[in-house]
């Protein structure tokens, strides 16, 4: 896949909208709706805001995203800083920007202030500094801070959908994907990063569920991060495997799955049959636990899914037999044991699909 570009081949062309939505957002409300006349109380809670010190967020917000943006301008656009910037450069190095992060995001974790960051034009800041030349760790912490504004936040992920998101983070995993056309090494934190921000985006919102669904990149990118397709000699990391196992299980149990839609991720189900559930090939229990769940409650649907079921039940005599034999292992454990405590979950979830292909038809 061919990286994206927009405004005439200028990869920096977000810092220059972050600079203009700042100029004409207050940090609480979009620019362009009207301004209502304070009600006493809200005076007088200013006022108290005022006498007993505390923090003003949204004017926080703003000037988090000031220093941020003049730092990443001297990083990213060279030469063309002034003595000031220079100075600000040497003031905010990357840790101190990954600070300044790292309290923003602590912020945008409560609804509102979420809301109000992206009025201000928190979102292409985000979308931009993660696609830029940016040091890893801060495209990190700007994938961090945009999975923790979006999650349940529909206004945010709308937003985020007008904004065109899932491309360039679809583009960015296969940029982090060795083997790949991608300019950068493999880097599978970089990608696990990724694709939370997406799941956050995704999850719970039928427009975005649906049009990720009918991504071709999207569903390789799910291929790649579960380890269906090795882009080189190791699997994917367990945290990528988890993140995207948790994608997966999302939009395949959602209320809007349907039929189609488990039509274009057979393949991936066949997969968590055959492989994820079995300790020969999955050795984290959790995302044996997490499949194995999935699947129980793609054949407890009601009323069923048919082409989830099919394909379940097409496995039924290996996943039956994986399942004896790991169950009959787990309970020789010793009682009490912390083997056992910790094999408790997993022997719970063989258990229930045991009765779940017993049930099915």
């Amino acid at each position: 896949m061919a990286s994206s570009g927009s405004d005439g081949g200028n990869p920096n062309a977000w810092l220059g909208l972050l600079k203009w939505s700042l100029a004409y957002s207050d940090g609480t409300k979009p620019s362009g709706e009207n301004i209502q006349e304070m009600s006493k109380e809200d005076i007088a809670f200013l006022e108290s805001v005022m006498k007993d010190g505390i923090i003003d967020e949204g004017e926080r917000m703003k000037t988090i995203l000031k220093d941020l943006m003049d730092s990443l301008e001297v990083t990213l656009c060279g030469g063309a800083a002034s003595s000031v910037q220079e100075e600000k450069r040497k003031e905010l190095d990357e840790d101190d920007m990954l600070e300044l992060m790292q309290e923003l995001r602590d912020i945008v974790e409560q609804i509102d202030y979420a809301r109000a960051f992206m009025a201000m034009g928190g979102i292409p800041f985000l979308l931009g500094c993660a696609a830029s030349a940016a040091p890893k760790s801060i495209k990190k912490g700007a994938l961090s801070i945009l999975s923790t504004m979006c999650q349940n936040n529909p206004p945010v992920q709308l937003s985020l959908l007008e904004h065109g998101h899932m491309p360039p983070l679809i583009q960015l995993f296969f940029d982090y994907t060795s083997g790949m056309d991608g300019a950068n090494e493999g880097d599978d934190s970089m990608r696990e990063k990724v694709v939370q921000a997406l799941s956050a985006s995704i999850r719970g919102h039928s427009m975005a569920e649906h049009i990720f669904c009918q991504n071709e990149h999207g569903r390789l990118m799910l291929q790649l991060g579960l380890g269906m397709q090795k882009s080189g000699d190791t699997k994917p990391s367990a945290q990528l495997r988890k993140r995207s196992l948790f994608l997966l299980r999302a939009i395949l149990t959602s209320d809007e799955a349907t039929d189609e839609r488990h039509k274009l991720y057979r393949n991936m189900i066949s997969y968590i049959c055959t492989h994820e559930i079995n300790e020969a090939w999955e050795d984290d229990a959790e995302i044996r636990e997490m499949s194995l769940s999935m699947l129980s409650q793609l054949l407890a649907n009601d009323p069923p899914h048919k082409v989830a079921s099919d394909t379940i039940l097409s496995h039924k005599n290996q996943i039956g037999s994986l399942g004896v034999k790991r169950i009959d292992c787990i309970r020789k454990l010793e009682e009490g044991s912390d083997d056992r405590e910790y094999a408790s979950l997993e022997l719970e979830e063989w258990e229930r699909i045991i009765v779940a292909l017993a049930e099915s038809k």
